[in-house]
């Protein structure tokens, strides 16, 4: 039996001329920059994420740049964030010129870990370091624990950037007044930065990003920023860049953004699957860590994305080995990440960034191993799966 890793093609039959349908009236309409196929969407994605403004971008690592440079984070600046995740999220820090300044992960969800990142703060502000925001990233699409995170940013006025590029449509849960009160991704810091690459939950034909924000100021900044800073045109008191948002990308993702949260439910479901083959076949905890589901308790935790799988990701001994079974077996897989980014080589030469220890981060990078999660996965390729890794163990 064959199981990829990813499979776009089940997504895009049944979507198909409806796709092309739109990719035609842009085409048609010749308004190819902006325009109103990505006011369209801009205007979805901000309702869809109960924020006041979208500001479509050319890719969600762009999303991060543009918003980073809108708070004018520049040379000697430090942005506090993970050294797990993606390269973008230090990739972007680095060009404006400023340094991350690293906290180590929670064990289970892998997200910036608050306490470690209060520490960390507070021994960077004695030392007179200039930190100018957190950047928490919501990795494999679940939330980073963002209420005691604002509420550090708060105490140190600082504004949070939320790295949501894997997270579109995941919830995270207040308690408010004896009640909880679900927030998607993207509106609870200044910005959320969400990338559309293809193979995330909602992926277009190529690159494309946006940021979500409800500081009606801010928003400016930014739709100046994804602009060469022009406003009004060759009129530029700002430097942006050229970020803008591709007219064909945003009519793609407004037919797909439709069937999103059918999408996330099916994820979820394949995700609940893999739970009880798992742990039908005697492999959970040890040899294999499951993903952690952190806010999955919480009331009325079903009806909410409290997780939305961008990755199933889990933890295991002799993961490269591992690794080469799968794919011997015809299973794709993927190491999300083999190497944190303090350890980087491009980094190797800052010794303020490279030398230093984030033992919950380095183990994760030392056994992380991503399995298929796509929403067509039918139930025989998840038994597949888990059969051929029991295998592997026996």
């Amino acid at each position: 039996m064959n199981v990829p890793l990813l499979d776009l093609k089940p997504q895009l039959e049944p979507l198909r001329r409806e796709i092309i349908d739109s990719v035609t009236q842009v085409i048609d309409s010749t308004g190819y920059i902006l325009g109103p196929a990505v006011q369209k969407f801009e205007e979805e994605v901000a309702a869809y994420t109960g924020s006041r403004h979208g500001v479509g971008v050319s890719s969600g690592t762009d999303a991060l740049l543009a918003s980073l440079m809108s708070l004018d984070i520049g040379a000697g600046d430090y942005v506090l964030t993970t050294p797990y995740t993606f390269f973008a999220t230090m990739g972007t820090i680095l060009r404006t010129g400023a340094l991350p300044l690293f906290a180590d992960v929670e064990p289970g969800t892998l997200n910036l870990d608050p306490i470690q990142a209060e520490e960390v703060l507070e021994q960077a502000l004695k030392r007179g370091q200039r930190v100018k925001a957190i950047l928490p990233v919501h990795l494999y699409g679940q939330c980073a624990d963002m209420e005691r995170l604002l509420a550090l940013a708060r105490r140190y006025e600082l504004p949070v950037i939320e790295d949501a590029a894997q997270a579109i449509g995941a919830e995270y849960p207040f308690e408010v007044d004896g009640r909880v009160d679900w927030r998607k991704a993207g509106s609870m810091g200044i910005a959320g930065c969400f990338s559309f690459f293809p193979s995330k939950n909602l992926g277009g034909i190529g690159d494309g990003g946006m940021i979500t924000s409800s500081d009606d100021d801010y928003a400016d900044i930014l739709r100046y920023n994804r602009n060469h800073g022009a406003e009004p045109k060759y009129y530029h008191a700002r430097i942006g860049g050229n970020f803008r948002l591709d007219a064909i990308q945003a009519a793609v993702l407004s037919v797909k953004l439709r069937h999103l949260e059918s999408w996330h439910a099916a994820r979820r479901a394949n995700a609940a699957t893999y739970r009880l083959l798992f742990k039908e076949a005697g492999l959970v905890g040890q040899p294999v860590e499951l993903p952690s589901a952190a806010f999955s308790q919480v009331a009325g935790a079903d009806e909410h994305n409290y997780h939305i799988y961008n990755q199933f990701v889990i933890h295991v001994p002799r993961r490269d080995q591992l690794r080469e079974h799968l794919i011997t077996h015809g299973v794709g897989c993927e190491i999300y990440y083999p190497l944190c980014l303090h350890q980087q080589e491009c980094v190797s030469s800052l010794e303020e960034v490279s030398r230093q220890s984030f033992p919950v981060a380095e183990q994760a990078a030392a056994s992380s191993l991503a399995l298929p999660i796509y929403p067509e996965l039918n139930p025989e390729q998840l038994a597949y799966v888990v059969e051929t890794i029991a295998g592997f163990f026996r």
